[in-house]
């Protein structure tokens, strides 16, 4: 049996997390400033102590900190002797630093494959026709071996498919050409933003992401965010392509002693905002069925009601910081907070959601057999590792050591779809006039008086035949004076008219005819 994860000391009890149930998700919550990032950190120090390996978005860099060894400062020292955390001493813990952008950490990419089409139709804001037009493309691809890698495979394959609109209709359906110019335009947008770093190769390969160091601790992946958070969308669609790669790769496992991986999701309420009714399903899906994998999630962010019900109410193990009541949502937020605790009778919840310090929370947790454990107001147990953000200095230094060093740092441009359909073009398309054999020349006119002259240039003419005299041409033609041209079009009128009357009265004799 594993050793439980010391969350802090209750009024009446210590809180853990027993590692049985932690992947059953959980939920940290709490308005900014009161100590989020510190209880996400200290339960990422418990899970690398139990051997477990950890995934977590760092947005404001702080949670780099966890890679250097903390102080033992008085405060922490008390804080520790006074929860309970028997041998607090300052330590550091693996880490291996990543980075879409491959600037603060090694470069994660993904394929546009891998991404497929409903998750990057989400990336792009298209719109149904749009995504409909995205996947039908790759339909065609798949069925022709055309390998979706990077942006410009998936430029070459629009292009194509749009081309070939009319051929490929009866197969796959319309394809209309301002859909295709669309999805273009949002992909040259998506470019600006610095996304094209992330879709190519080598993509990352997750069992990087499942290490243990040679002592046998967890190792903590930390994701630089400062950047990526910028751009919401991409930074909501990548960690979601992650839960859903870590959901389709991983086999089942059924109810162990402890998870494969924990996967904490910062700023999580940007899964959720502006996604269609589509997408949250397809969230609500994963985390249902990723714990059966072995894998926990931890959403972080502000207010409880940033989650959909439907995932809200999957999360069994909870850490409350404070909520400020200023505004009705505010309020609101307080009561649904409060009514999602297993009460306590000895404690009003939604008073002590106000009234928390920094450093302290509501914490309830899984306890034998899946029950939850009644909320206590808790005092958070402190890092061992640093409560701050590394150097550029010693980042650089922690990625030197890392195990992955030198594995992703080259860009692999192998043979796919732009490459194909190149050579598909440039073999489909004529050669340049300047290639083309010349035509063979006339044959040379005989010798002697034994063929026909032309008169005008005295010229032999090849072939024994008089050559024909050029065609004149037209003479001139007079131009109408208005007065003419006048009278022809009052003539031409008339004649029009009496034209259509004869022939109106002849069709309605004719029709009259039918009817007797």
């Amino acid at each position: 049996m594993t050793d439980p994860i010391l969350i802090g000391k209750g009024d009446d009890t210590p809180q853990f997390l027993l590692p049985a149930y932690a992947n059953r998700h959980g939920l940290i919550a709490g308005a900014t400033g009161t100590g989020k990032t510190i209880t996400l950190q200290g339960l990422a120090e418990g899970f690398a102590d139990i051997g477990v390996p950890v995934f977590a978005a760092d947005i404001k860099g702080d949670l780099s900190g966890i890679a250097a060894a903390g102080e033992a400062k008085p405060k922490l020292v008390e804080r520790a002797a006074q929860i309970g955390l028997a041998g607090y001493a300052p330590q550091n813990y693996p880490t291996v630093f990543w980075d879409v952008f491959g600037v603060s950490g090694h470069p994660v990419r993904a394929t546009i494959s891998d991404m497929g089409p409903t998750l990057l139709s989400r990336l792009l804001d298209l719109s149904d026709v749009q995504e409909a037009v995205l996947s039908l493309t790759f339909k065609y691809c798949d069925e022709q071996g055309l390998l979706l890698l990077d942006f410009k495979d998936l430029r070459a394959a629009l292009v194509h498919v749009a081309d070939n609109a009319k051929a490929l209709g009866a197969e796959y359906g319309l394809v209309s050409k301002a859909s295709v110019g669309a999805i273009q335009r949002a992909l040259i947008q998506l470019e600006q933003d610095g996304a094209e770093a992330f879709f190519g190769e080598p993509a990352m390969d997750l069992n990087d992401l499942m290490r243990t160091d040679l002592s046998g601790k967890g190792i903590v992946n930390v994701l630089a965010a400062d950047q990526l958070f910028q751009k919401p969308r991409l930074y909501a669609t990548f960690l979601l392509w992650l839960l859903a790669e870590l959901f389709e790769r991983l086999p089942e496992a059924g109810d162990l002693d402890k998870p494969k991986l924990v996967f904490f999701f910062d700023e999580a309420h940007l899964l959720f905002k502006d996604a269609p009714k589509a997408l949250v399903e397809k969230v609500e899906q994963v985390v249902r069925l990723i714990r059966s994998k072995g894998v926990g999630v931890y959403f972080i962010t502000q207010n409880p009601l940033d989650l959909p019900e439907s995932v809200l109410g999957q999360l069994g193990n909870r850490v409350q910081h404070a909520l400020r009541a200023f505004t009705p949502r505010d309020q609101k937020a307080v009561k649904a907070a409060a009514t999602t605790f297993r009460s306590n009778p000895k404690l009003d919840v939604a008073t002590a959601i106000m009234e928390l310090g920094v450093g302290e929370a509501l914490v309830s947790t899984l306890q034998d057999k899946g029950v939850p454990g009644i909320v206590e107001r808790t005092l958070i147990r402190p890092p061992r590792s640093r409560m701050g953000a590394l150097t550029p200095e010693e980042r650089k230094t922690v990625m030197s050591r890392s195990p992955v060093a030198g594995k992703y740092d080259t860009v692999v441009d192998r043979e796919s779809a732009y490459e194909k359909l190149s050579q598909r073009a440039a073999e489909a398309t004529p050669p340049p006039a300047a290639s083309r054999p010349a035509p063979a020349p006339a044959p040379a006119p005989k010798a002697g008086g034994d063929g026909w002259w032309d008169e005008a240039s005295s010229q032999p003419v090849p072939g024994g035949r008089r050559a024909e005299p050029a065609p004149r041409k037209p003479a001139a033609r007079r131009s109408d004076t208005v007065t003419e041209a006048a009278i022809k079009s009052v003539t031409r009128s008339i004649a029009n008219t009496v034209g259509r009357e004869v022939g109106r009265t002849l069709l309605r004799g004719i029709l009259g005819s039918l009817k007797r």
